[in-house]
C-alpha cells in the first residue's frame, strides 16, 4: 500500500466505534490465557508431582499390568538379596589346606594319567612353523641390489 492509501485506511479505522467483547467471551479467553501461563511456568524448572505422574502414566499405561508385574519381581529380588547378605557363609575361613596324602595321590593320578595316554606325539606342521622372513615382491630386491 502507498503512503496516501494507508493514511486513509486509518482514518476510517479510527472512526468505527469500538464494540464490547461479549462476557461469556472474555470468560473463555481469559481462562485459556491463564491456563497457557501456568503451563509456561511449568516448563521454568519447578517440580510439581502431577506433571511426573502424567508422565510416568503415559509411558505404562499400554500394559500397566506388565509393568506392575515387572516391579513386583523386581522388589521380590531385591528383597532375596538384602535378606541373605548377612548369612553368607564364610568359606575362606573354614578351609584347611590340603594334607599330604591328598597332594601325594593328585600326584600319583597325574602319573596314570600320563601312562595311559602315552608320549606325545608332535606333529610335523607344528615342526615346521619355524619363520622365516622372505621379500614380499621381487621388485624390491631388484631395487634394493641395483
Amino acid at each position: 500500500m502507498m503512503n496516501g492509501e494507508m493514511e486513509q485506511f486509518e482514518l476510517r479505522l479510527n472512526r468505527q466505534p469500538l464494540r464490547e467483547v461479549p462476557a461469556e467471551w472474555r470468560e473463555e479467553i481469559l481462562a485459556a490465557a491463564g491456563r497457557a501461563s501456568s503451563v509456561e511456568r511449568r516448563g521454568q524448572g519447578r517440580f510439581e508431582p502431577s506433571t511426573l505422574v502424567s508422565r510416568l502414566s503415559t509411558l505404562f499405561w499400554p500394559h500397566p499390568v506388565a509393568w506392575a508385574g515387572l516391579a513386583a519381581i523386581w522388589v521380590f529380588i531385591l528383597g532375596v538379596d538384602f535378606s541373605q547378605r548377612g548369612a553368607a557363609p564364610v568359606v575362606a575361613e573354614s578351609h584347611s589346606p590340603p594334607s599330604v596324602e591328598i597332594n601325594v595321590e593328585v600326584r600319583q593320578q597325574r602319573r596314570l594319567l600320563a601312562e595311559m595316554l602315552g608320549p606325545r606325539e608332535t606333529r610335523e606342521a607344528e615342526q615346521l612353523r619355524i619363520f622365516f622372513p622372505r621379500p614380499r615382491s621381487e621388485l624390491r630386491i631388484e631395487i634394493l641390489t641395483t
